[in-house]
């Protein structure tokens, strides 16, 4: 992984015309699921062009800690796992994961099919705010026995080791699909059947698609019966392959946000249109909003128009939420964003906090419980502001864009880049 510089504070220089061409980074999503997979197949896998942020590296160091082989070329682009055919012989038991909420989940389900007992811990808020006790508590049933140490649900969790048994169990669909995917990927090294039942509504299932086709595509099938019910049969073995990873909605959608913040035009390349991922509505929700759009078969140009706010439901898109609020501030009218209650458990809240940072910049943005309201001022009302990212990746980056239509936006913090888009401000340096 390539290491960047940043200030403590990043000062966003305006852009007179943005009119630009850049290659869409690999998916992160993508990434982490194919590293999972071929650390479970048996033997030797490539994944190409992968994304290498913290959240990959994390991965990787706690499935070194596991027992596998893993190299890193980064002069051809390439992560080279070695898998041990879902067993795993403990080298260090103790699994430092970070702020990556995805890596705790994930390892949360594996490290049961560890020879020994795993310890899993990281950052501060994973410790107190990012609770995946749902999860816990559905993998009971499967066999897994694992505790959070402070009974709050939060790392550390302790992970008893060779417990996956199988059978049925319930889980709870409106906090993360994560907790699904966690458990399906695994399922096929489970001694019995695995079937989860969906209780209540499911939140961003296009991720849990991503799973399911990933897992296919290394020889694996999973019944999915309307996102009610899933099975996975016991037996199943993935096969060890070349992957290549696609290009990312999420990331990309910062600069499609320029694109319409500024009035100005972008060309997005690596990007195809039969892709899983949920975050490519975000096009979509810009043209609502009186963007222009062009799609090709492996890019989007997009150019901005005068907006108009909207309503729309992003229970499946949340990683480009807090984007799409932010462009909803330049909007003339009100945007309503809804059915997005299960964003207050991300790397920051990212319903009040963007709130907060909208306020700062004169702009008023109501939050309840599963919305944001945002009163749009156009471009020319919106204030200058020092904005707080709340060591959220994704909140630096869509408060950036701001900067390019507003002089005197200054971004805290803004190395927290670092976890999906570690040369995202390289980049941005690009479109000038």
């Amino acid at each position: 992984m390539k290491t960047y510089s940043y200030p403590d504070k990043y000062i966003v220089k305006p852009i007179s015309k943005l009119d630009a061409e850049i290659t869409a980074p690999s998916s992160k999503a993508h990434t982490l699921r194919a590293i999972y997979i071929a650390a479970l197949a048996q033997g030797k896998s490539v994944i190409k062009k992968p994304l290498l942020a913290e959240d990959q590296m994390y991965a990787i160091e706690a499935l070194r800690k596991l027992g596998i082989k893993i190299e890193i070329n980064e002069i051809t682009e390439e992560v080279i796992v070695y898998g041990n055919g879902g067993k795993f012989e403990v080298i260090d038991p103790l699994l430092y994961i970070g702020n990556s909420g995805m890596t705790a989940r994930f390892i949360a389900v594996l490290g049961s099919l560890a020879n020994v007992d795993v310890v899993i811990d990281g950052t501060e808020r994973m410790r107190t705010a990012r609770p995946i006790q749902d999860l816990i508590d559905a993998l009971l049933p499967l066999g897994i026995n694992e505790k959070s140490r402070n009974n709050n649900g939060c790392v550390p969790i302790d992970i008893k080791a060779n417990t996956f048994l199988g059978g049925d169990t319930v889980l709870r669909g409106d906090k993360s699909s994560q907790y699904f995917s966690a458990i399906l990927l695994c399922a096929p090294y489970a001694k019995n059947d695995v079937k989860i039942i969906t209780q209540g509504k499911l939140v961003s299932k296009p991720y849990i698609d991503i799973t399911i086709g990933i897992m296919k595509e290394f020889g694996v099938e999973v019944e999915n019966h309307n996102y009610e019910e899933f099975i996975i049969r016991a037996g199943q073995r993935y096969v060890a392959r070349d992957y290549n990873i696609e290009g990312d909605y999420s990331s990309t959608a910062f600069f499609f946000e320029a694109a319409a913040i500024t009035g100005g035009k972008i060309r997005i390349n690596n990007l195809y249109q039969n892709s899983f991922q949920g975050d490519k509505k975000f096009v979509d929700y810009l043209e609502m909003m009186g963007c222009k759009v062009n799609r090709g078969n492996n890019f989007i140009e997009l150019e901005g128009k005068p907006l108009s706010g909207i309503t729309v439901d992003m229970c499946d898109e949340p990683d480009v939420a807090v984007p799409l609020m932010v462009v909803a501030a330049f909007a003339n009218g009100e945007t309503k964003i809804t059915n997005i209650s299960h964003l207050i458990y991300k790397e920051s809240d990212r319903i009040n906090a963007p709130v907060a940072e909208l306020g700062k910049m004169g702009v008023k943005a109501l939050a309840s419980n599963d919305s944001v309201t945002i009163q749009g001022l156009g471009v020319d009302k919106i204030m200058s502001a020092e904005i707080d990212t709340y060591n959220d990746h994704r909140m630096a980056m869509s408060f950036t864009m701001a900067g390019l239509k507003i002089p005197g936006i200054v971004i805290n913090n803004p190395k927290c880049v670092d976890k999906s888009f570690p040369d995202f401000y390289e980049i941005l340096s690009s479109l000038y």
